[in-house]
Protein backbone atom coordinates (compact mmCIF):
# COMPACT_ATOMS: atom_id res chain seq x y z
CA UNK A 1 0.00 0.00 0.00
CA UNK A 2 1.66 3.51 -1.41
CA UNK A 3 0.31 6.15 0.36
CA UNK A 4 1.12 9.80 -0.15
CA UNK A 5 2.52 12.21 2.69
CA UNK A 6 -0.84 13.71 3.02
CA UNK A 7 -2.71 10.48 3.21
CA UNK A 8 0.04 9.18 5.91
CA UNK A 9 -0.16 12.30 7.95
CA UNK A 10 -3.96 12.38 8.06
CA UNK A 11 -3.29 9.07 9.90
CA UNK A 12 -0.72 10.02 11.70
CA UNK A 13 -2.83 12.46 13.63
CA UNK A 14 -5.77 10.23 14.30
CA UNK A 15 -3.02 8.97 16.38
CA UNK A 16 -1.65 11.73 18.60
CA UNK A 17 -4.30 11.33 21.52
CA UNK A 18 -4.90 7.78 21.13
CA UNK A 19 -3.87 4.87 23.45
CA UNK A 20 -1.57 2.18 22.27
CA UNK A 21 -4.52 -0.79 22.49
CA UNK A 22 -5.93 -3.22 20.36
CA UNK A 23 -9.62 -1.09 20.48
CA UNK A 24 -8.02 1.89 19.12
CA UNK A 25 -6.52 -0.35 16.00
CA UNK A 26 -9.90 -1.09 15.98
CA UNK A 27 -11.08 2.38 15.37
CA UNK A 28 -8.43 3.33 13.50
CA UNK A 29 -9.66 0.25 10.55
CA UNK A 30 -13.03 1.75 10.98
CA UNK A 31 -11.69 5.07 10.21
CA UNK A 32 -9.67 3.91 6.96
CA UNK A 33 -11.23 0.99 5.93
CA UNK A 34 -9.41 1.18 2.36
CA UNK A 35 -6.11 0.92 4.44
CA UNK A 36 -4.86 -2.60 5.67
CA UNK A 37 -4.78 -3.81 8.77
CA UNK A 38 -1.41 -4.82 8.35
CA UNK A 39 -0.45 -1.25 7.16
CA UNK A 40 -2.07 0.68 9.57
CA UNK A 41 -1.10 -1.56 12.75
CA UNK A 42 2.74 -0.50 11.25
CA UNK A 43 2.29 2.94 11.17
CA UNK A 44 0.23 2.80 14.47
CA UNK A 45 3.34 0.93 15.84
CA UNK A 46 5.67 3.57 14.10
CA UNK A 47 3.99 6.50 15.87
CA UNK A 48 3.51 4.95 19.01
CA UNK A 49 7.80 4.68 19.43
CA UNK A 50 8.33 7.61 18.22
CA UNK A 51 5.91 9.14 20.76
CA UNK A 52 7.87 7.20 23.83
CA UNK A 53 11.06 8.03 22.29
CA UNK A 54 9.86 12.36 22.77
CA UNK A 55 8.24 10.73 26.24
CA UNK A 56 10.97 8.43 27.15
CA UNK A 57 13.57 10.96 29.86
CA UNK A 58 9.89 12.10 32.01
CA UNK A 59 9.71 8.49 33.05
CA UNK A 60 12.73 7.64 34.05
CA UNK A 61 13.92 10.51 36.56
CA UNK A 62 14.28 9.74 40.02
CA UNK A 63 11.51 11.21 41.12
CA UNK A 64 9.18 9.46 38.59
CA UNK A 65 10.37 6.46 38.93
CA UNK A 66 9.61 6.71 42.78
CA UNK A 67 6.31 8.10 42.50
CA UNK A 68 5.41 4.77 40.38
CA UNK A 69 6.60 2.31 42.91
CA UNK A 70 4.75 3.82 45.13
CA UNK A 71 1.73 3.81 43.44
CA UNK A 72 2.58 0.30 42.42
CA UNK A 73 2.82 -0.66 45.86
CA UNK A 74 -0.26 0.90 47.32
CA UNK A 75 -2.22 -0.19 44.08
CA UNK A 76 -1.26 -3.94 44.91
CA UNK A 77 -1.95 -3.23 48.83
CA UNK A 78 -5.35 -2.78 48.04
CA UNK A 79 -6.20 -4.96 45.77
CA UNK A 80 -2.52 -7.81 44.41
CA UNK A 81 -5.30 -9.25 41.31
CA UNK A 82 -6.22 -5.69 40.20
CA UNK A 83 -4.12 -4.56 37.00
CA UNK A 84 -2.28 -1.80 38.71
CA UNK A 85 0.85 -1.34 36.77
CA UNK A 86 -1.13 -1.50 32.82
CA UNK A 87 -3.41 1.24 34.48
CA UNK A 88 -0.42 2.97 35.75
CA UNK A 89 1.12 2.79 32.63
CA UNK A 90 -1.99 3.85 30.10
CA UNK A 91 -2.79 6.82 33.01
CA UNK A 92 0.69 8.14 32.44
CA UNK A 93 1.19 7.18 29.29
CA UNK A 94 3.89 5.14 29.02
CA UNK A 95 4.33 1.63 27.36
CA UNK A 96 3.30 -1.53 29.76
CA UNK A 97 5.79 -2.80 29.24
CA UNK A 98 8.30 -0.12 29.56
CA UNK A 99 6.54 0.31 32.88
CA UNK A 100 6.72 -3.44 33.85
CA UNK A 101 10.75 -2.75 33.49
CA UNK A 102 10.70 0.12 35.68
CA UNK A 103 8.79 -1.69 38.68
CA UNK A 104 10.96 -4.29 37.95
CA UNK A 105 14.33 -2.97 38.42
CA UNK A 106 13.25 -1.17 41.23
CA UNK A 107 11.81 -3.95 43.07
CA UNK A 108 14.99 -5.89 42.50
CA UNK A 109 17.19 -3.05 43.55
CA UNK A 110 15.30 -2.98 47.01
CA UNK A 111 15.21 -6.38 47.50
CA UNK A 112 18.41 -7.55 46.02
CA UNK A 113 22.32 -7.21 47.82
CA UNK A 114 23.43 -6.26 43.57
CA UNK A 115 22.29 -4.44 41.44
CA UNK A 116 20.04 -6.79 38.89
CA UNK A 117 21.80 -6.90 34.94
CA UNK A 118 20.28 -6.01 32.20
CA UNK A 119 20.17 -9.40 31.01
CA UNK A 120 18.65 -10.45 33.92
CA UNK A 121 15.60 -8.40 33.83
CA UNK A 122 15.15 -9.29 29.87
CA UNK A 123 15.03 -12.70 31.08
CA UNK A 124 12.37 -11.93 33.94
CA UNK A 125 10.22 -9.72 31.18
CA UNK A 126 10.76 -12.64 28.98
CA UNK A 127 9.62 -15.41 31.69
CA UNK A 128 7.67 -13.93 34.77
CA UNK A 129 7.69 -16.70 36.67
CA UNK A 130 11.40 -15.56 37.06
CA UNK A 131 10.47 -12.83 39.26
CA UNK A 132 10.77 -13.68 42.91
CA UNK A 133 7.21 -12.31 43.71
CA UNK A 134 4.06 -13.48 42.99
CA UNK A 135 2.21 -10.79 42.39
CA UNK A 136 4.58 -8.35 40.60
CA UNK A 137 5.07 -11.45 38.63
CA UNK A 138 1.54 -11.21 37.40
CA UNK A 139 1.72 -7.29 37.15
CA UNK A 140 4.38 -7.85 34.76
CA UNK A 141 2.73 -10.34 32.82
CA UNK A 142 -0.74 -8.40 32.38
CA UNK A 143 1.40 -5.70 30.77
CA UNK A 144 3.51 -7.91 28.69
CA UNK A 145 0.68 -9.65 27.05
CA UNK A 146 -1.59 -6.16 26.64
CA UNK A 147 1.20 -4.18 24.97
CA UNK A 148 0.84 -4.48 21.30
CA UNK A 149 4.06 -1.70 20.75
CA UNK A 150 6.71 -3.20 23.30
CA UNK A 151 8.16 -5.97 24.76
CA UNK A 152 9.77 -9.40 24.26
CA UNK A 153 6.12 -11.13 23.19
CA UNK A 154 6.14 -7.87 20.38
CA UNK A 155 9.59 -8.79 19.75
CA UNK A 156 9.32 -12.12 18.98
CA UNK A 157 5.98 -11.41 16.76
CA UNK A 158 8.07 -9.04 15.09
CA UNK A 159 10.98 -11.49 13.89
CA UNK A 160 9.04 -14.01 13.22
CA UNK A 161 6.98 -11.34 10.83
CA UNK A 162 10.15 -10.31 9.07
CA UNK A 163 12.26 -14.06 8.91
CA UNK A 164 8.65 -14.61 7.00
CA UNK A 165 8.61 -12.41 4.57
CA UNK A 166 12.48 -13.10 4.14
CA UNK A 167 11.40 -16.69 3.19
CA UNK A 168 8.43 -15.29 1.63
CA UNK A 169 11.12 -13.12 -0.83
CA UNK A 170 13.28 -15.81 -1.51
CA UNK A 171 10.69 -18.29 -2.39
CA UNK A 172 9.89 -15.68 -5.28
CA UNK A 173 13.70 -15.97 -6.44
CA UNK A 174 13.72 -19.27 -6.45
CA UNK A 175 10.59 -18.97 -8.98
CA UNK A 176 12.12 -16.29 -10.90
CA UNK A 177 15.15 -18.48 -11.50
CA UNK A 178 17.52 -15.96 -10.39
CA UNK A 179 20.55 -16.73 -8.63
CA UNK A 180 20.83 -15.28 -5.29
CA UNK A 181 23.29 -15.10 -2.33
CA UNK A 182 21.67 -14.77 1.19
CA UNK A 183 22.88 -12.92 4.70
CA UNK A 184 24.29 -16.11 5.74
CA UNK A 185 26.22 -16.91 2.90
CA UNK A 186 27.47 -13.49 2.37
CA UNK A 187 28.55 -12.91 6.13
CA UNK A 188 30.65 -16.54 5.44
CA UNK A 189 32.37 -14.79 3.02
CA UNK A 190 33.69 -11.78 5.45
CA UNK A 191 30.90 -9.17 4.40
CA UNK A 192 29.19 -7.49 7.80
CA UNK A 193 26.84 -5.43 6.70
CA UNK A 194 24.73 -7.07 3.86
CA UNK A 195 21.32 -7.08 2.45
CA UNK A 196 19.54 -10.01 2.63
CA UNK A 197 20.12 -10.82 -1.03
CA UNK A 198 23.07 -10.26 -3.49
CA UNK A 199 21.68 -11.16 -7.21
CA UNK A 200 24.72 -12.79 -8.70
CA UNK A 201 23.26 -11.57 -12.23
CA UNK A 202 21.58 -7.75 -12.05
CA UNK A 203 17.96 -7.68 -13.08
CA UNK A 204 15.91 -4.55 -14.07
CA UNK A 205 13.14 -3.31 -12.23
CA UNK A 206 11.21 -0.43 -14.29
CA UNK A 207 14.21 0.20 -16.23
CA UNK A 208 16.79 0.35 -13.71
CA UNK A 209 19.50 -1.75 -12.32
CA UNK A 210 19.05 -3.74 -9.59
CA UNK A 211 22.09 -6.18 -7.50
CA UNK A 212 20.56 -6.74 -4.03
CA UNK A 213 17.28 -6.73 -2.45
CA UNK A 214 16.41 -6.03 0.97
CA UNK A 215 13.04 -7.20 2.72
CA UNK A 216 11.41 -4.39 5.29
CA UNK A 217 8.47 -6.26 6.79
CA UNK A 218 6.95 -2.79 8.22
CA UNK A 219 5.60 0.75 6.27
CA UNK A 220 7.90 2.85 5.61
CA UNK A 221 8.00 6.60 6.86
CA UNK A 222 10.06 9.23 6.84
CA UNK A 223 11.94 8.08 10.42
CA UNK A 224 12.42 4.92 9.57
CA UNK A 225 13.32 5.10 5.72
CA UNK A 226 16.10 7.98 6.49
CA UNK A 227 17.43 5.98 8.69
CA UNK A 228 17.74 2.86 6.71
CA UNK A 229 18.74 5.17 4.30
CA UNK A 230 21.71 6.24 6.74
CA UNK A 231 22.76 2.75 8.16
CA UNK A 232 22.42 0.50 5.75
CA UNK A 233 21.04 1.20 2.21
CA UNK A 234 23.68 4.07 1.11
CA UNK A 235 25.93 1.43 2.41
CA UNK A 236 24.52 -1.31 0.37
CA UNK A 237 25.14 1.10 -2.68
CA UNK A 238 28.69 2.10 -2.04
CA UNK A 239 29.52 -1.76 -2.15
CA UNK A 240 27.40 -3.54 -4.26
CA UNK A 241 25.46 -1.14 -6.39
CA UNK A 242 21.60 -0.28 -6.93
CA UNK A 243 19.54 -2.02 -5.42
CA UNK A 244 15.53 -2.43 -4.78
CA UNK A 245 14.17 -2.48 -1.05
CA UNK A 246 11.08 -4.21 -0.48
CA UNK A 247 8.63 -2.16 2.28
CA UNK A 248 5.53 -4.79 2.60
CA UNK A 249 3.83 -2.97 4.27
CA UNK A 250 3.81 0.32 2.20
CA UNK A 251 5.32 3.59 2.25
CA UNK A 252 5.66 7.06 1.58
CA UNK A 253 5.26 7.26 -2.09
CA UNK A 254 7.57 10.96 -2.19
CA UNK A 255 9.97 8.78 -0.63
CA UNK A 256 10.57 7.00 -3.30
CA UNK A 257 12.94 9.55 -4.92
CA UNK A 258 16.35 7.80 -5.21
CA UNK A 259 15.49 5.97 -8.32
CA UNK A 260 18.10 7.83 -10.20
CA UNK A 261 20.79 7.38 -7.66
CA UNK A 262 20.13 3.86 -7.15
CA UNK A 263 17.74 2.97 -4.20
CA UNK A 264 14.19 1.92 -5.60
CA UNK A 265 11.00 1.48 -3.26
CA UNK A 266 7.92 -1.19 -3.51
CA UNK A 267 5.34 -2.30 -1.91
CA UNK A 268 5.80 -5.83 -3.04
CA UNK A 269 7.91 -8.27 -5.37
CA UNK A 270 8.05 -6.91 -9.10
CA UNK A 271 6.64 -8.35 -11.50
CA UNK A 272 8.57 -7.15 -14.53
CA UNK A 273 11.64 -8.61 -13.89
CA UNK A 274 14.38 -8.14 -16.91
CA UNK A 275 16.86 -10.66 -16.37
CA UNK A 276 20.23 -9.27 -17.57
CA UNK A 277 23.20 -11.03 -19.52
CA UNK A 278 26.44 -11.53 -17.49
CA UNK A 279 29.28 -11.88 -19.34
CA UNK A 280 28.08 -14.22 -21.52
CA UNK A 281 25.90 -13.23 -24.60
CA UNK A 282 22.06 -13.51 -24.44
CA UNK A 283 20.77 -16.63 -26.44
Amino acid sequence: MILTKAQYDEIAQCLVSVPPTRQSLRKLKQRFPSQSQATLLSIFSQEYQKHIKRTHAKHHTSEAIESYYQRYLNGVGRNGAAPVLLELANEVDYAPSLMARIILERFLQEHEETPPSKSVINSMLRDPSQIPDGVLANQVYQCIVNDCCYGPLVDCIKHAIGHEHEVLLRDMLLEKNLSFLDEDQLRAKGYDKTPDFILQVPVAVEGHIIHWIESKASFGDECSHHAYLHDQFWSYWNRFGPGLVIYWYGFIQELDCNRERGILLKACFPTDIVTLCHSVPCP
